[in-house]
Parts: C-alpha cells; sequence; structure tokens
C-alpha cells in the first residue's frame, strides 16, 4: 500500500509502514493485536461506535489504541455502511473479534468482503471458533485453558490450578496467533492477489502452544500425576518459595549441571546431584529448601543467585518489575503521560517500532479521516 498515514508515524516508521487495517472496536485480544501491529508501524484505524465516541472523554485513553485512529461511525445507517466500504477497500486486512455471526449480521461476512475487497486479509478471533458446539457459548480465558487440557498442567498436588489471567488464554492463544495468521494470509496474498480469512480460536492456540508438553508426554518426561511431576512444583528444584520478609523467589533448575550449581549456591553438599529425579526424596528435600529459602529475605537470595546457572529469579509486582537492572537495560516498560505500559516487541535490528504514545479516544479521528477520503488520492470513489 501506498497510502497516507497518520502523522503520528514520526520518524520511525516501523517495518509495516504502508499496511493498512481496519479493527472492529472490541475487548481483550483484538484491540491488543490490533495495537502489535500498530506499533510496527501499519495504519490501524478502529471503527467505533457512536455512543462510546460520546462517552469517550469520560475515559481515560486506551493503551491498546496506541498508534491507531480511531473514527465513529454509525453501522446501521447508509452512510455509514459507506464509509466503512470505502475504508475496507483501501485496506489489506480486517480484524474483529465479535461473536460468530456478529460481522454477518452487520452486512460484512467474509464471502461479502472478498466480492468486493478480494485482497483483504479477513481476521477473526473468538474464544470457541467460527464453528462446533461451543462455538456460540460465552467464555473466558480461564474457560479456554481449561478445556485444552493447559489449567490441569498448572496444578499443583492438593490445590486448584492457577494461571495469570489473560495471558494464556486471550494474548497468547487468541491474539498471538491471530496476528500469527494474520501475516502469514498478507504474506500469501501478495503471491496469489487474493486474501482469506484467519480463524483464530484461543481453543486452538492454547492447544498449539502446549505442543512441548504433549511432547514430553510421549516420552515420558511429563506425567500426569503431580507428586511426580517437577512442573506440577513437586521438586525442591522447580518452585516458588517464600522469603522471610513475605516475598517470593523461583528457582527452576531442571538440568543436572543447573542443579547441581543450585545445591553448591544453596550450600547443600551433602545432598547428592545425580539423585536429582529420585521423586522419593522429593518431600523431604522440598521441605528442606523451603525451609532454608524463609532464612533470609528476598534480596539475600538474589545477590546470592541472580545472574548464576541455577536458574533463580525474584517474584516481583508490576511496580517492581519495572525498575529492575535488567528488564530497565531492555526497555520492556515505557511511560506515556504518566502511564505505564509495555514496550512494542519484538525488536528488530532495521525495522525500529513506533515510540508508543497516548491511546486514541474513541471516535477522535473520525473528521480527520473523513477529509482524507474526500481529498487524498488512493482511495476508492464513493458508490
Amino acid at each position: 500500500m501506498t497510502m497516507p498515514h497518520s502523522p503520528s508515524d514520526g520518524p520511525r516508521k516501523g517495518p509495516l509502514h504502508g499496511l493498512r487495517v481496519i479493527e472492529f472496536a472490541g475487548i481483550g485480544p483484538g484491540p491488543f493485536a490490533g495495537m502489535m501491529l500498530a506499533d510496527m508501524g501499519a495504519d490501524v484505524i478502529v471503527i467505533d461506535r457512536p455512543a462510546d465516541a460520546r462517552r469517550a472523554q469520560e475515559r481515560p485513553r486506551p493503551a491498546t489504541n496506541r498508534g491507531k485512529r480511531a473514527i465513529a461511525v454509525d453501522l446501521k445507517s447508509e452512510e455509514g455502511q459507506a464509509t466503512v466500504w470505502r475504508l475496507l477497500e483501501s485496506a489489506d486486512a480486517l480484524l474483529e473479534g465479535f461473536r460468530p455471526g456478529v460481522m454477518e449480521r452487520l452486512g460484512f461476512a467474509p464471502e461479502t468482503v472478498a466480492a468486493r475487497a478480494p485482497r483483504l486479509v479477513y481476521g477473526r478471533v473468538t474464544g470457541w471458533g467460527q464453528d462446533g458446539p461451543l462455538a456460540h457459548a460465552a467464555g473466558h480465558d480461564i474457560n479456554y485453558v481449561a478445556l485444552t487440557g493447559v489449567l490441569h498442567a498448572s496444578g499443583r498436588m492438593g490445590q486448584a490450578p492457577v494461571i495469570p489471567p489473560t495471558m494464556v488464554g486471550d494474548m497468547g492463544g487468541g491474539a498471538m496467533f491471530l496476528l500469527f495468521g494474520m501475516l502469514c494470509a498478507l504474506m500469501e496474498a501478495r503471491q496469489s492477489g487474493r486474501g482469506q480469512v484467519v480463524d483464530a480460536a484461543m481453543v486452538d492456540g492454547v492447544t498449539a502452544m502446549s505442543a512441548l508438553i504433549h511432547q514430553l508426554r510421549f516420552n515420558g518426561t511429563w506425567v500426569d500425576d503431580a507428586p511426580a511431576n517437577f512442573f506440577s512444583n513437586s521438586s525442591p528444584f522447580y518452585e516458588v518459595f517464600e522469603c522471610s520478609d513475605g516475598r517470593f523467589v523461583t528457582l527452576g533448575a531442571i538440568e543436572p549441571q543447573f542443579y547441581a550449581t543450585l545445591l553448591e549456591k544453596l550450600g547443600l553438599h551433602d545432598v547428592p546431584a545425580q539423585a536429582q529425579y529420585d521423586v522419593r526424596q522429593w518431600p523431604a528435600l522440598k521441605a528442606r529448601v523451603a525451609a532454608l529459602i524463609k532464612t533470609q529475605p528476598q534480596a539475600h537470595w538474589q545477590a546470592l543467585m541472580e545472574g548464576s546457572d541455577a536458574c533463580f529469579a525474584p517474584v516481583l509486582d508490576f511496580a517492581q518489575a519495572a525498575q529492575h537492572p535488567h528488564n530497565q537495560a531492555r526497555g520492556l516498560f515505557v511511560q506515556v503521560q504518566g502511564e505505564q505500559q509495555v514496550a512494542p516487541a519484538p525488536r528488530l535490528s532495521r525495522s525500529q517500532a513506533r515510540a508508543p504514545a497516548p491511546g486514541a479516544h474513541s471516535g477522535e479521528h473520525t473528521e480527520a479521516v473523513l477529509a482524507q477520503m474526500a481529498s487524498a488520492p488512493g482511495w476508492p470513489a464513493a458508490r
């Protein structure tokens, strides 16, 4: 695409400069995927409802709208429909996260869009998928992770399984697989001249992310019995331990050489490193390690083991994480008008991501985009 772009691009245009994406406003993985595309330079135009635009000034600027332009369109009006069609006909991709059937009812079914914009990639992200017995059921991250078996894999003996909210299902299985599929389809469209539908279901993505666990189950390294599975936090070397100050540290010394380093750092010279996977010894040794860790504050263990091959890291909250020297050196967090946000990722050696700016309010760029459509060359003519 050689379409004009937002002035906010600045000197760092990003590797996706020239790509236009039309995002139908939603929540969760859809806006996050759009943010990642915008971070990398894509011209992402969010279509909001007029009602949301009227309330926009009462709400904080959404971080997931950073780098985007947002317009308010009444999709039930002829004028609104015409505007959206002109946007779609100018675009490389569409992104939506509604339940199955919503886009069809709005008049923008994949086959309808393909007839008018044959090169456009149609990205869809849902929890259960576009088809299947659960396709029309409500759900959230925790439900999708549960159905795939992945939530069970996080359990520990005698306790309910726990997985960080939204990160595995919504962002991992949903947004990341949506992005991957859309970029694959965009590359293919360059060769074929034809777009296609990307059906990114969170249950599909989460299942795919469990590929390593399935491999480990096949070769016998992973067992579903929690007391015999170090991934289930049953061992003395793969666990979260409490310190004397109430803070926590993590140990993850799976490999023999790293386990030997861990034993040395902990001063457990009487523990035979070669017996690492003798599960009969795990309960007693784990209790011993837990008691030892609890004799000192987190800072002590951090000074002793951080940066070594003991596979150690302190458990930090989000404020502490932003202050950690490694995270600061990597620039993992950015400040946008006093708000802590995550930095764009991943990093490219030549084409840097755009510098994060405040997210667009709902409908903020309606007049500017409509004026551009009326005057700038390259936009499809109104029908």
